[in-house]
């Protein structure tokens, strides 16, 4: 087993292609960044497995590394992993109403 270590992200079994299913449980809330993604199709979002390359729940950090994995890989794909609910906001806003002529 091949392990990538890198501050808080830590990268498991680098050439195993994986199922979206066991790459979301795996890794809740976080930004993941897959290799070789195989989609439905190539018009289509929806992503079927991949090689899990980085994962962190800070996306800045997924950006402004070094990235020797991507080069070894034709395709890649990022994505956040929403497990949680986002809080609710508070909405301000107003309705005007303009007279009619």
């Amino acid at each position: 087993m091949e392990t990538i270590e890198h501050r808080e992200t830590v990268v498991d079994d680098v050439l195993a292609q994986r199922s979206i299913e066991d790459i979301k449980k795996s890794y809740p809330d976080e930004w993941i960044v897959l290799g070789n993604p195989i989609r439905r199709n190539e018009q289509e979002m929806d992503i079927l497995s991949g090689v899990v390359l980085y994962h962190s729940p800070d996306k800045r950090e997924l950006a402004y590394r070094d990235k020797p994995l991507l080069k070894e890989y034709k395709k890649t794909t990022h994505f956040f992993n929403r497990v949680t609910p986002r809080p609710k906001r508070a909405v301000l806003g107003s309705i005007y109403s303009t007279p009619l002529k």
